[in-house]
Order: structure tokens, then sequence, then C-alpha cells
């Protein structure tokens, strides 16, 4: 993945999983490793708690749209969140391609 800019706390916990997340294992990540319940958390993304938990399960999508609004609401870079929600709807409808953004 070629991203100029990722957060630590990002790098990190790819680090330790040994990969790339889904948006929500993403959101349920950083969530966790800030101590927020979903009810906290799903505030400062301004969306309901359901709806979070529905992301975080992978019962619900994210657009790359709202992927890089809420990027935003967390203080994190767009491109990353953006690429997550794109590699799964590729791997959604069973293209094997990669995504690969560059912030610019």
């Amino acid at each position: 993945m070629s991203i100029k800019k990722k957060s630590e706390a990002i790098q990190f916990l790819e680090r330790l999983t040994g990969g790339a997340f889904t948006i929500g294992e993403l959101l349920r990540a950083l969530r966790k490793s800030e101590g927020q319940t979903q009810e906290e958390f799903a505030k400062v993304l301004e969306v309901s708690k359901q709806h979070l938990c529905d992301i975080e399960k992978g019962r619900m999508s994210v657009t790359p749209a709202r992927a890089g609004v809420f990027a935003i609401r967390l203080g994190q870079p767009p491109a990353y969140f953006i690429q997550l929600t794109l590699q799964e709807d590729l791997k959604n409808v069973g293209l094997k391609v990669k995504v690969k953004l560059d912030a610019t």
C-alpha cells in the first residue's frame, strides 16, 4: 500500500494483526484503542450506535465518501479508509484486484 501518511496507531494495529483491516475492523480497533464504547465512538462519527455496530460486524458497508468523512472526524488520513472500502467492494463482487491509493 502506498499512502504517504498513515497514523502511527494504524501502523501499529496492522503490525499486530498482520495486515490490512476491513473498514469495520479498523473502526472497532480504533474505538477499542481509545477505550471508547460504541455509543461514545458513534457520537464522534455522527452515526447511531446500532449503525456503528452493524459496520463493525460487517453487516453494513460504508461508501468511500463516508469512509473519508469518518477518517476526518477521527483525525486520520482519509486515503486509507477510502482504500479499505474500495477493496471490500471489489472483494464482495469476486474481483481479485488490489486497490492502491496515494494521498495528494
